[in-house]
């Protein structure tokens, strides 16, 4: 059950976060609904690309694609008033997506008995996979490469699903709201990473 949960809840936020950003860089609807499906989707397409799963199997995910459809249309057709906030809408639902799709793909990884380091893998290119692919076709540096903590929450999730620190439902439940309240304290009072700059 937390299975498909977690699918519609990462599909539905991604797809959202998706639409923001395309409406934010003046996108026609034809474009809001590509980026935003992209979003939803690009991640699990990455992820089956690298662990073996046929790139067709999207392809079965009819009431996801659905989902992922309905989501941005009502967005698109949200009045802009209610939009306009995106720094707290935005980086919401793109918590939620990384959180959802990151156990999603861990499990993902666990049910195909691949071993610890392919189902950590597998969790951070599922929940930060869609957000890359949309970022790069916004022209933006994507968050999962910047110092601000994104893609460590999304490895610490799989790293806990394949070590089997989660076994039920209810334990995959509450992984994702503490995984997502991470998630959004690290941005709210900016957890950094450490990095190195090369000056010329």
């Amino acid at each position: 059950m937390a299975w498909e949960v977690l699918s519609a809840i990462g599909t539905i936020a991604f797809a959202v976060s998706g639409a923001i950003i395309a409406m934010e860089e003046e996108y026609d609807i034809f474009g809001v609904f590509i980026l935003g499906v992209v979003t939803a989707f690009g991640g699990g397409a990455i992820r089956n690309l690298l662990i073996g799963v046929p790139i067709s199997a999207l392809w079965d995910q009819e009431i996801l694609f659905q989902l992922a459809l309905a989501s941005i249309l009502i967005v698109f057709l949200f009045p802009n008033k209610l939009l306009k906030p995106w720094n707290r809408w935005g980086h919401f639902f793109d918590a939620v997506g990384l959180s959802a799709f990151a156990i999603q793909g861990a499990l993902y990884a666990v049910d195909l008995a691949l071993p610890i380091y392919a189902v950590i893998l597998a969790a951070i290119l599922t929940g930060s996979g869609g957000g890359v692919i949309r970022d790069v076709l916004a022209g933006r540096k994507p968050l999962v490469f910047k110092a601000e903590i994104y893609a460590v929450w999304a490895a610490c999730a799989g790293l806990l699903i394949s070590i089997e620190a989660v076994r039920n439902d209810f334990g995959l439940y509450l992984l994702f709201i503490v995984i997502t309240a991470l998630r959004i304290l690290s941005y709210t009072y900016k957890w950094r990473m450490p990095k190195r700059e090369i000056h010329h």
